[in-house]
């Protein structure tokens, strides 16, 4: 099948790529068979997107530990809703498994929302909003009435300021209580990605820098700051990655290149 996406919804395919990548190394970070069946059904030209293997575990660990959170968040909450904000082409639902009481929601613009329909089954309790994360219609579409985690990986680096910290806004204003968790990039961070989006792409897409993630805190108090997580840091990553991350570590705007943030809200406890 053919996929033109234009924007920043093209850089679905490049995570997609990386685990699918992933998926046919040996050890495998995040298994996902599922990005490597549908990257062989999809008729597209990814070498011209700079996803090799030695970047793919980078993108299978960032992967790996929002399914942990999600996971963690289930394991708590037996009866629950789950809402992928922006979820391009990832596999989550499949790899995550929720139980029959979860239902989950995957919202993204309406092309890339088509793409996943043809590449990807239906199951229980799941469904596909085609809408911008940032638009206020799709909340609309999603009942208010148990505890909700929202998913914002590869987001909010590509809001501006404003936007993000409106949808976050309307995310605690929706939902009685729940979590959101994202990720950030830093001023470096972001002029390093649009450097390679720019040759890639022939523009910068990333607009939102967060140095300090109780940035969102402040500017919105219904949010409580639980974990703010070095992407370099993470176990999962490939050792020549964790020795860098051990070598930079005094170095704060190398070591918070990426942060992984999870963020409560509602009720206490």
């Amino acid at each position: 099948m053919k996929v033109r996406l234009a924007g920043s919804m093209e850089t679905a395919l490049i995570t997609l790529y990386g685990k699918a990548l992933d998926a046919g190394m040996t050890p495998s970070l995040l298994h996902d068979t599922m990005a490597a069946q549908a990257v062989e059904r999809i008729d597209y030209d990814f070498g011209r997107i700079g996803m090799t293997p030695r970047l793919a575990p980078n993108v299978a660990a960032r992967s790996l530990h929002f399914d942990g959170w999600a996971r963690e968040f289930l394991a708590r909450h037996e009866q629950a809703t789950v809402v992928h904000l922006g979820a391009g082409l990832d596999t989550r639902v499949w790899r995550v498994d929720p139980g029959p009481g979860v239902r989950w929601y995957e919202v993204d613009y309406p092309e890339v929302v088509a793409v996943r329909r043809q590449l990807y089954p239906e199951r229980e309790n799941y469904q596909l909003i085609g809408c911008s994360a940032t638009a206020p219609e799709w909340l609309a579409q999603v009942p208010a009435d148990r505890p909700t985690l929202v998913l914002g990986e590869g987001l909010l680096m590509y809001l501006e300021p404003a936007q993000g910290h409106e949808l976050l806004r309307r995310i605690t204003d929706r939902f009685p209580s729940g979590v959101f968790a994202g990720d950030t990039h830093n001023r470096l961070a972001v002029r390093m990605v649009n450097r390679n989006l720019a040759r890639t792409f022939g523009a910068p897409l990333l607009r939102w820098a967060i140095e300090d993630p109780h940035e969102l805190e402040r500017a919105n108090p219904a949010l409580r700051l639980t974990d703010a997580v070095s992407a370099l840091s993470s176990p999962s990553l490939p050792r020549a990655t964790r020795i860098l991350a051990t070598l930079t570590r005094p170095v704060r705007a190398v070591r918070d290149l990426g942060m992984y943030l999870r963020l409560e809200f509602g009720p206490q406890g």
